[in-house]
């Protein structure tokens, strides 16, 4: 894994998954990472008034960069040797620029943090992380504000077992895997059998086809919330990463339903690789 991107808005959140993805570069070995921050200039509109004062671009790129550069200096004490720490600004909204600075940097992985919000604040306000899992073909770890790194040796696969050909990135997920090494626990969750059906097992011999020579443990647990049911396996069996492949929704369940994957990055107390479809 050549290049870690972490978008940053400096707060505390984005210096604790900068630390992460240091902790991160050490284990695999990694040659550089890039903090990006994307910062949006206000474009006043013709004849429609504004209290909003008009900042100079260049003054407003000036203090990004000098954000990035004392980001740069109090995290050099903990970079590890021969990773490589490389500032970038854009004015650009991160969820719309994301992808394309992802390809621009060759990035392998995107690291960046979220803060636990109430579900008000997740169906209203969002999240810039949860924004960017939409948003970006990339995998993305997201941070919770209260992780700390660990090296990932075991990893939790979230797997619904359906349509698993069809919906599984493989390849990518294959990398990961290779990348990482870990005990891998691959865990589906139901409540009296409500999602079994006559091809679950079929799907499940799939999975545990496409995952030959990772040594998958399957786990089957019952219980009436499965974003609950997730963050108490992961948690019994002291995971180190929960990993999860977002499916694409309709228009309208977007906007009156959060997905699991959203409502995991809220609330896990373990940091969530998300790998799209």
């Amino acid at each position: 894994m050549k290049t870690i991107l972490v978008p940053t808005d400096f707060s505390e959140a984005a210096y604790n998954a900068a630390r992460y993805a240091l902790g991160l570069a050490r284990q695999l070995q990694t040659a550089r990472i890039v903090l990006y921050h994307a910062y949006e200039l206000i474009v006043p509109i013709p004849d429609i008034p504004t209290t909003v004062p008009m900042v100079n671009s260049d003054e407003l790129r000036a203090a990004s960069l000098e954000g990035l550069e004392k980001m740069i200096r109090e995290l050099s004490p903990l970079l590890p040797e021969n990773v490589q720490l490389e500032p970038r600004a854009e004015n650009h909204l991160l969820p719309a620029n994301i992808d394309q600075m992802c390809k621009q940097e060759q990035a392998d992985l995107v690291v960046m943090g979220i803060t636990g919000g109430s579900q008000l604040e997740e169906m209203l306000i969002g999240s810039n992380a949860v924004d960017v899992l939409k948003h970006t073909s990339c995998p993305v770890i997201v941070v919770p504000s209260d992780a700390r790194f660990t090296a990932i040796r075991k990893v939790v696969f979230a797997a619904d077992f359906r349509k698993i050909v069809a919906h599984t990135p493989i390849a990518p997920l294959k990398k990961l895997l290779d990348t990482f090494k870990p005990e891998l626990h691959v865990l589906n969750i139901d409540h009296d059998n409500k999602h079994f059906n006559p091809d679950t097992p079929y799907e499940t011999l799939l999975l545990d086809t496409l995952l030959e020579g990772y040594n998958p443990q399957f786990h089957f647990v019952d219980s009436t919330d499965v974003v609950q049911g997730i963050m108490d396996f992961a948690e019994k069996e002291q995971a180190d990463l929960i990993l999860v492949i977002p499916r694409k929704h309709g228009f309208f369940e977007n906007i009156f339903k959060r997905s699991r994957t959203t409502q995991l990055a809220f609330h896990s107390h373990i940091p969530l690789l998300a790998i799209h479809e």
